[in-house]
Protein backbone atom coordinates (compact mmCIF):
# COMPACT_ATOMS: atom_id res chain seq x y z
CA UNK A 1 0.00 0.00 0.00
CA UNK A 2 2.85 2.37 0.80
CA UNK A 3 4.36 1.69 -2.63
CA UNK A 4 1.11 2.49 -4.41
CA UNK A 5 0.71 5.66 -2.33
CA UNK A 6 4.17 6.85 -3.35
CA UNK A 7 3.62 6.06 -7.03
CA UNK A 8 0.26 7.84 -6.94
CA UNK A 9 1.91 10.97 -5.53
CA UNK A 10 4.69 10.79 -8.12
CA UNK A 11 2.20 10.42 -10.96
CA UNK A 12 0.26 13.43 -9.73
CA UNK A 13 3.47 15.48 -9.66
CA UNK A 14 4.45 14.31 -13.15
CA UNK A 15 1.00 15.22 -14.44
CA UNK A 16 1.25 18.71 -13.00
CA UNK A 17 4.67 19.28 -14.56
CA UNK A 18 3.45 18.02 -17.94
CA UNK A 19 0.42 20.31 -17.75
CA UNK A 20 2.59 23.31 -16.88
CA UNK A 21 5.06 22.60 -19.69
CA UNK A 22 2.22 22.08 -22.16
CA UNK A 23 0.63 25.38 -21.12
CA UNK A 24 3.92 27.22 -21.62
CA UNK A 25 4.18 25.88 -25.18
CA UNK A 26 0.50 26.14 -26.11
CA UNK A 27 -0.04 22.39 -26.24
CA UNK A 28 -2.75 20.06 -25.03
CA UNK A 29 -1.28 17.85 -22.26
CA UNK A 30 -3.49 15.08 -23.58
CA UNK A 31 -1.10 14.83 -26.54
CA UNK A 32 1.60 13.47 -24.22
CA UNK A 33 1.80 9.79 -23.21
CA UNK A 34 3.86 8.66 -20.24
CA UNK A 35 5.78 5.43 -20.74
CA UNK A 36 6.78 3.99 -17.36
CA UNK A 37 10.31 2.61 -17.66
CA UNK A 38 10.55 -0.49 -15.47
CA UNK A 39 14.05 -1.74 -16.28
CA UNK A 40 15.29 -1.92 -12.67
CA UNK A 41 11.93 -2.28 -10.97
CA UNK A 42 10.21 -5.49 -9.99
CA UNK A 43 6.79 -6.86 -10.77
CA UNK A 44 5.15 -5.20 -7.77
CA UNK A 45 6.01 -1.77 -9.18
CA UNK A 46 4.43 -2.61 -12.52
CA UNK A 47 1.33 -3.99 -10.83
CA UNK A 48 0.92 -0.90 -8.65
CA UNK A 49 1.35 1.45 -11.62
CA UNK A 50 -1.16 -0.54 -13.66
CA UNK A 51 -3.70 -0.40 -10.85
CA UNK A 52 -3.22 3.37 -10.79
CA UNK A 53 -4.10 3.63 -14.47
CA UNK A 54 -0.80 3.47 -16.35
CA UNK A 55 -1.10 1.54 -19.60
CA UNK A 56 2.31 2.07 -21.21
CA UNK A 57 5.44 0.35 -19.92
CA UNK A 58 8.96 0.30 -21.30
CA UNK A 59 11.98 -1.99 -20.98
CA UNK A 60 15.46 -1.43 -22.32
CA UNK A 61 16.51 -5.10 -22.49
CA UNK A 62 14.81 -7.99 -24.24
CA UNK A 63 15.90 -10.35 -21.46
CA UNK A 64 14.25 -8.28 -18.72
CA UNK A 65 10.99 -8.12 -20.66
CA UNK A 66 11.08 -11.88 -21.19
CA UNK A 67 11.33 -12.34 -17.41
CA UNK A 68 8.59 -9.91 -16.43
CA UNK A 69 5.92 -10.17 -19.10
CA UNK A 70 4.78 -13.77 -18.45
CA UNK A 71 4.46 -13.12 -14.70
CA UNK A 72 2.61 -9.88 -15.31
CA UNK A 73 0.32 -11.56 -17.83
CA UNK A 74 -0.53 -14.20 -15.23
CA UNK A 75 -1.26 -11.48 -12.67
CA UNK A 76 -3.58 -9.71 -15.13
CA UNK A 77 -5.76 -12.81 -15.18
CA UNK A 78 -7.59 -11.89 -18.34
CA UNK A 79 -7.57 -8.11 -17.92
CA UNK A 80 -6.56 -6.08 -20.97
CA UNK A 81 -2.82 -5.81 -21.04
CA UNK A 82 -0.79 -2.62 -21.44
CA UNK A 83 1.30 -1.46 -24.40
CA UNK A 84 4.92 -2.57 -24.06
CA UNK A 85 7.67 -0.36 -25.48
CA UNK A 86 11.23 -1.41 -26.32
CA UNK A 87 13.28 1.68 -25.52
CA UNK A 88 16.87 0.39 -25.33
CA UNK A 89 19.41 -0.58 -27.95
CA UNK A 90 18.20 -3.60 -29.89
CA UNK A 91 20.76 -6.01 -31.33
CA UNK A 92 19.76 -7.56 -34.64
CA UNK A 93 20.14 -11.10 -33.24
CA UNK A 94 17.43 -10.31 -30.66
CA UNK A 95 14.96 -8.80 -33.10
CA UNK A 96 12.82 -11.94 -33.19
CA UNK A 97 12.37 -11.90 -29.42
CA UNK A 98 11.53 -8.19 -29.55
CA UNK A 99 8.80 -8.89 -32.10
CA UNK A 100 7.15 -11.29 -29.68
CA UNK A 101 7.56 -9.19 -26.54
CA UNK A 102 6.88 -5.59 -27.58
CA UNK A 103 4.14 -3.56 -29.22
CA UNK A 104 6.35 -0.62 -30.27
CA UNK A 105 10.12 -0.48 -30.80
CA UNK A 106 11.52 3.01 -30.19
CA UNK A 107 15.14 2.24 -30.98
CA UNK A 108 15.44 1.27 -34.65
CA UNK A 109 18.82 2.84 -35.24
CA UNK A 110 19.83 1.50 -38.66
CA UNK A 111 18.49 0.32 -41.99
CA UNK A 112 19.90 -3.15 -41.30
CA UNK A 113 17.91 -3.47 -38.07
CA UNK A 114 14.71 -2.34 -39.80
CA UNK A 115 15.29 -4.89 -42.56
CA UNK A 116 15.89 -7.63 -39.98
CA UNK A 117 12.63 -6.85 -38.18
CA UNK A 118 10.85 -6.75 -41.52
CA UNK A 119 12.18 -10.15 -42.65
CA UNK A 120 11.37 -11.89 -39.37
CA UNK A 121 7.92 -10.35 -39.14
CA UNK A 122 6.96 -11.35 -42.64
CA UNK A 123 8.39 -14.84 -42.16
CA UNK A 124 6.19 -15.32 -39.10
CA UNK A 125 3.15 -13.77 -40.76
CA UNK A 126 2.91 -10.95 -38.23
CA UNK A 127 1.20 -7.62 -38.57
CA UNK A 128 3.66 -4.79 -39.36
CA UNK A 129 5.66 -3.85 -36.26
CA UNK A 130 5.24 -0.19 -35.24
CA UNK A 131 8.69 1.40 -34.95
CA UNK A 132 10.37 4.70 -34.27
CA UNK A 133 13.64 5.68 -35.92
CA UNK A 134 16.31 6.53 -33.36
CA UNK A 135 18.24 9.68 -34.23
CA UNK A 136 21.50 10.75 -32.62
CA UNK A 137 20.92 14.49 -32.27
CA UNK A 138 23.72 15.12 -29.77
CA UNK A 139 26.73 13.75 -31.65
CA UNK A 140 27.85 11.68 -28.66
CA UNK A 141 29.91 8.74 -29.86
CA UNK A 142 28.52 6.32 -27.26
CA UNK A 143 24.94 6.88 -28.37
CA UNK A 144 23.20 4.88 -31.07
CA UNK A 145 21.01 6.19 -33.85
CA UNK A 146 21.13 7.77 -37.28
CA UNK A 147 23.68 10.56 -36.87
CA UNK A 148 22.05 13.92 -37.55
CA UNK A 149 23.71 16.08 -34.91
CA UNK A 150 24.74 18.61 -37.54
CA UNK A 151 21.31 18.87 -39.14
CA UNK A 152 20.40 20.94 -41.13
CA UNK A 153 23.88 22.23 -41.95
CA UNK A 154 25.37 18.87 -42.97
CA UNK A 155 23.72 17.96 -46.27
CA UNK A 156 25.61 14.66 -46.53
CA UNK A 157 24.22 13.44 -43.20
CA UNK A 158 20.73 14.38 -44.33
CA UNK A 159 21.06 12.73 -47.74
CA UNK A 160 22.25 9.46 -46.17
CA UNK A 161 19.36 9.52 -43.72
CA UNK A 162 16.77 10.26 -46.40
CA UNK A 163 18.06 7.34 -48.44
CA UNK A 164 17.68 5.00 -45.45
CA UNK A 165 14.22 6.32 -44.63
CA UNK A 166 13.06 5.90 -48.20
CA UNK A 167 14.09 2.24 -48.09
CA UNK A 168 12.54 1.62 -44.64
CA UNK A 169 9.21 3.02 -45.78
CA UNK A 170 9.03 0.33 -48.47
CA UNK A 171 9.32 -2.50 -45.92
CA UNK A 172 6.03 -4.31 -45.40
CA UNK A 173 6.92 -5.77 -42.02
CA UNK A 174 7.40 -2.47 -40.19
CA UNK A 175 5.33 0.68 -39.81
CA UNK A 176 7.18 3.90 -39.01
CA UNK A 177 5.34 6.11 -36.53
CA UNK A 178 7.91 8.78 -35.71
CA UNK A 179 11.31 9.43 -34.18
CA UNK A 180 13.20 8.91 -30.93
CA UNK A 181 16.30 10.51 -29.41
CA UNK A 182 18.42 10.27 -26.27
CA UNK A 183 19.63 13.59 -24.90
CA UNK A 184 22.95 13.97 -23.03
CA UNK A 185 22.98 13.68 -19.23
CA UNK A 186 23.29 17.42 -18.62
CA UNK A 187 21.19 20.17 -17.05
CA UNK A 188 17.64 20.08 -18.37
CA UNK A 189 17.79 23.31 -20.35
CA UNK A 190 20.97 22.17 -22.11
CA UNK A 191 19.02 19.30 -23.68
CA UNK A 192 16.72 21.67 -25.57
CA UNK A 193 18.80 21.81 -28.79
CA UNK A 194 18.62 18.00 -29.12
CA UNK A 195 14.84 17.98 -28.73
CA UNK A 196 14.37 21.01 -30.96
CA UNK A 197 16.50 19.36 -33.64
CA UNK A 198 14.46 16.15 -33.50
CA UNK A 199 11.23 18.06 -33.96
CA UNK A 200 12.73 19.90 -36.93
CA UNK A 201 13.87 16.63 -38.49
CA UNK A 202 10.40 15.17 -37.99
CA UNK A 203 8.79 18.18 -39.65
CA UNK A 204 11.19 17.93 -42.59
CA UNK A 205 10.44 14.22 -42.99
CA UNK A 206 6.72 14.92 -42.95
CA UNK A 207 7.26 17.21 -45.92
CA UNK A 208 9.52 14.77 -47.76
CA UNK A 209 7.39 11.66 -47.17
CA UNK A 210 3.78 12.75 -47.09
CA UNK A 211 2.38 9.22 -47.02
CA UNK A 212 4.16 8.21 -43.79
CA UNK A 213 3.10 8.71 -40.18
CA UNK A 214 5.54 10.96 -38.31
CA UNK A 215 3.34 11.73 -35.31
CA UNK A 216 5.41 10.34 -32.45
CA UNK A 217 8.39 12.06 -30.86
CA UNK A 218 9.88 9.88 -28.12
CA UNK A 219 12.11 12.19 -26.13
CA UNK A 220 12.45 13.27 -22.54
CA UNK A 221 13.32 11.36 -19.38
CA UNK A 222 13.09 12.09 -15.67
CA UNK A 223 15.70 14.87 -15.70
CA UNK A 224 14.45 16.78 -18.73
CA UNK A 225 10.87 15.82 -19.59
CA UNK A 226 9.44 19.31 -19.12
CA UNK A 227 11.81 20.70 -21.76
CA UNK A 228 10.89 17.77 -24.02
CA UNK A 229 7.17 18.57 -23.67
CA UNK A 230 7.84 22.20 -24.53
CA UNK A 231 9.66 21.02 -27.67
CA UNK A 232 6.89 18.69 -28.84
CA UNK A 233 7.39 15.30 -27.17
CA UNK A 234 4.49 12.88 -27.48
CA UNK A 235 6.11 9.96 -25.61
CA UNK A 236 7.99 10.51 -22.34
CA UNK A 237 10.21 7.72 -20.99
CA UNK A 238 10.02 8.08 -17.20
CA UNK A 239 11.44 5.77 -14.56
CA UNK A 240 12.57 7.50 -11.36
CA UNK A 241 9.96 10.24 -11.76
CA UNK A 242 7.29 7.55 -11.30
CA UNK A 243 8.88 4.80 -9.24
CA UNK A 244 11.45 6.69 -7.18
CA UNK A 245 15.06 5.53 -6.63
CA UNK A 246 15.92 2.35 -8.48
CA UNK A 247 16.13 -1.03 -6.85
CA UNK A 248 19.54 -2.67 -6.65
CA UNK A 249 20.07 -5.18 -9.43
Amino acid sequence: MELKKQIRANLASVGEHIADAAARSGRDPGEVTVVAITKLFGLEYIQAAYELGLRHFGENQVEKAAEKRPAFRDWLAGQKGPTWHMVGHLQRRKAGDALRLFDLIHSVDSLRLAERIDRLGQREGREPMPILLEVNTSGEEQKYGFRLHRWPEDSAQWADFLSAVERILTLRGVRVQGLMTMAPLVEAEATRPCFHRLRGIRDALAQAFLEADWHELSMGMTNDFEVAVEEGATLLRLGRAIFGPREEE
